[in-house]
């Protein structure tokens, strides 16, 4: 009788794909960051360019949520350099600043629906990739 035992191929398949994982989530980040820095400066410049909703739960001044997204922004693009690292720090601070974004959007979501849909799913994916760690799977 013959036995057979699991090779290495499969455990190294999985590092890469979790490696792989990691920055393509270090890249959505990065991406992330930038438009929320943009989103920012244009929210503190120009606040005709969003839409007004007079009745909303969540009312805000649009410069102060400006702000809020150009700092987001900052960070965003300072933790996805650490996950172009591969720290360990950045993968945690990365989903906690991928999850604030998504609350920002959601309580901006009148002044900019589209573009704050498209945030919240980026983001959504930008946790998915960060949490999908294939490293401490067992086989």
């Amino acid at each position: 009788m013959t036995a057979t035992h699991p090779t290495h191929a499969s455990s190294t398949a999985k590092r890469g794909w979790a490696a792989g994982m990691t920055a393509f989530a270090a890249v959505m980040l990065m991406i992330a960051g930038i438009l929320g820095i943009m989103r920012g400066i244009a929210a503190i410049a120009e606040d005709e360019v969003f839409l007004a909703t007079p009745d909303y739960v969540f009312a805000f001044d649009l410069t102060g949520w400006g702000w809020v997204h150009l700092i987001l922004g900052v960070v965003a693009v300072i933790v996805s350099m650490g996950l172009f690292q591969a720290s360990a720090w950045a993968r945690v601070v990365g989903v906690g600043i991928a999850g604030l974004v998504i609350i920002a959007n959601f309580i901006s979501l009148p002044s900019y629906p589209v573009w704050s849909v498209v945030m919240i799913a980026m983001s959504a994916f930008i946790i998915w990739a960060l949490c999908a760690d294939t490293r401490r799977s067992s086989s």
